[in-house]
């Protein structure tokens, strides 16, 4: 992340991990501030067996594309609601040039880009796609229980 005031919304992604067992590393790193230390971060990574990124920033939101310009490994972008309600940092982070993407989910997405990391490692991991099929399969159940219970209380209070 690029501040340590990026944490509340990320705690989000690393709650995600820690459920499904996907061990992970925090940093709190700038691209402005300390770009030296992305750099080193970002060409070591895949040689340290980091398989996906997962890069937030808010305001001009440059680290997911200055660890992008760098690495070969996927990176999801997680913008900020730091200004202008996050949406400077969206752009930042969806507007890359050719050849340099980043995967970006929504302002202050970073559960949804843990879901994504997880599905892409997913792809060669048996036991975390595992896990992943039965989160996936929680997610459905939790919906038809409150669809049921939603049409109890409309039973109750609609009829005529």
């Amino acid at each position: 992340m690029g501040s340590t005031s990026d944490l509340p919304v990320m705690r989000k992604a690393a709650d995600f991990l820690e459920h499904m067992e996907v061990p992970f590393e925090m940093h709190a790193l700038s691209a402005h501030r300390t770009p030296a230390a992305v750099e080193r971060f970002a060409s070591e990574a895949a040689g340290r067996g980091i398989e996906v990124i997962i890069a937030a920033a808010g305001m001009s939101a440059a680290l997911p594309g200055v660890i992008a310009a760098i690495t070969p490994l996927p990176v999801i972008g997680v913008p900020i609601a730091a200004t202008l309600d996050g949406i400077d940092a969206l752009l930042s982070i969806a507007q890359m040039p050719p050849g340099i993407p980043t995967a970006t989910v929504g302002i202050n997405g970073a559960l949804n880009a843990a879901v994504l990391a997880v599905r892409i490692l997913s792809l060669s991991d048996h036991g975390l796609a595992e896990r992943y099929n039965a989160y996936r399969s929680g997610l459905s159940a939790k919906v038809e229980k409150a669809d049921a219970e939603l049409a109890a209380i409309a039973d109750y209070k609609f009829k005529e």
